[in-house]
């Protein structure tokens, strides 16, 4: 049975809710996704001096690297933290100190959610460790990704991919219904989503929210996460499709 984790911790020493509430204080708004990785790694530092940050590390299994977008290193534990950031437009002044905003909007909210949800897959094959768990982040001010889906509304593409308030990612998730197979995603956990309010300023476009999925040591450690990724990659070639393929970036 999936269930909100309220005990996720960034490195065994601060929980993340603190952590983004001392972060919307400050910066309420981002001019881009390195701007609140950076921002967040900052307030870290900020709160546990003690906690070591690390961008853009490398994640290496079976010969093959991929990046992490965060590696928070403390006396006892570590969290690996992928962030995503998607807008839509919004224009205006906020911050300490005061700053000026032109968000871009972001129109294919599709592959924000394929996109999300393959950092959480991404996150069980980095929580190799015992001492290691992992935390996908999204923050948003684009209200369909949190709101559910109406009774009416058709068939997408996306439709195992939702992340809307309540939904449960788990199992196979699959793109169009199976029909573009490089898009399919496998979740070993279980996972339900609770979107947070972030910050209020006003206008169209002015909430913003976060989600966070809280992922813990894969069972079994770094020799179940080898024969993991040796069974994906054996997957891989016989789709004959890479596995970091996508319909878009």
């Amino acid at each position: 049975m999936a269930s909100r984790d309220h005990g996720r911790t960034v490195a065994g020493r601060v929980s993340l809710d603190a952590v983004i509430a001392q972060l919307g204080r400050e910066r309420p708004v981002f001019h881009s996704e390195a701007d609140l990785q950076h921002s967040f790694a900052r307030t870290m530092w900020e709160l546990a001096r003690e906690v070591h940050s690390r961008l853009e590390v490398p994640q290496r299994l079976l010969g093959r690297a991929e990046y992490l977008d965060l590696l928070c290193i403390g006396p006892s534990a570590r969290t690996a933290i992928e962030f995503k950031y998607f807008t839509r437009k919004w224009t205006g002044t906020a911050g300490t100190p005061a700053e000026d905003y032109a968000l871009k909007g972001h129109a294919a909210t599709d592959l924000a959610r394929l996109h999300f949800v393959r950092d959480i897959a991404r996150l069980e094959r980095f929580c190799h460790r015992a001492d290691q768990n992992g935390l996908a982040v999204m923050l948003t001010n684009d209200a369909s990704l949190w709101i559910p889906p109406g009774n009416g509304r058709a068939q997408t593409r996306d439709r195992d991919f939702r992340i809307h308030e309540g939904r449960e990612l788990a199992g196979t998730l699959l793109w169009a219904e199976g029909a573009y197979r490089p898009n399919t995603c496998v979740l070993r956990g279980a996972y339900s989503l609770g979107w947070q309010p972030y910050s209020e300023l006003g206008g169209t476009g002015g909430e913003f929210r976060y989600l966070a999925v809280s992922v813990g040591p894969a069972p079994g450690g770094a020799d179940d996460m080898r024969e993991r990724a040796q069974r994906r990659l054996r997957t891989e070639v016989l789709r004959g499709a890479p596995g970091m393929a996508t319909v878009a970036t």
